[in-house]
């Protein structure tokens, strides 16, 4: 599958080494290149460039699976910055409505994506969230050879969920309390 991020920090180097280890074709959209987007779209940037980078990509996003990986935090006071019923997900599927958006990645560390496991030796778990059944297929598929363990967490409105958990794992990690290998895990 091609796959394309845009990005260039930690998170979007960690999830293209994923893609990239289960043999799909990866390449990076910075603010410095444009490229031709592939069948699925990652957006491994921060929450604020969202718009910009919709508001130049939007006919090429059309009918294509966006995976967001944002999360949308005032890092100041430790808060979502999205309407409380609301969620970077959501806000980028209202801008983005023929494609198919999904929640992922924001949950783990780049660090744990990078080495692949957790700091207990556990495969890192990346929570999808998405109302389209076949985008999180192709997500899981595109991910099958890759060292991540991908659990299908409902539908989109979950992303807020989603994005709470990425919340309270990096202020646990800035504050000492999770190293950045350290993570949640569901025991099943």
């Amino acid at each position: 599958m091609n796959i394309t991020i845009f990005g260039h920090g930690h998170l979007a180097s960690a999830v293209g080494k994923n893609f990239s280890e289960s043999g799909n074709q990866v390449s990076y959209v910075t603010h410095e290149n444009d490229a031709r987007i592939g069948d699925l779209a990652v957006l491994a940037v921060p929450y604020s460039a969202i718009k910009d980078i919709v508001k130049r990509y939007s006919r090429q996003l059309a009918g294509k699976i966006v995976v967001d990986a944002t999360n949308p935090i005032n890092f100041q006071n430790w808060t979502l910055t999205v309407p409380a019923d609301s969620s970077s997900a959501a806000e980028t599927a209202k801008l983005l409505p023929e494609s198919k958006v999904l929640k992922a990645f924001n949950t783990v560390t780049a660090a744990s994506l990078t080495d692949g496991k957790l700091a207990n030796g556990a495969a890192p778990q990346v929570l999808v969230a998405g109302d389209d059944e076949a985008a999180k297929q192709s997500l899981a598929k595109s991910l099958a050879e890759s060292p991540l363990e991908i659990v299908d967490v409902g539908v989109l409105a979950r992303a807020r969920d989603l994005e709470s958990l990425g919340m309270i794992e990096l202020s646990m990690a800035a504050n000492k309390k999770l190293p950045l290998s350290g993570g949640f895990l569901l025991v099943k």
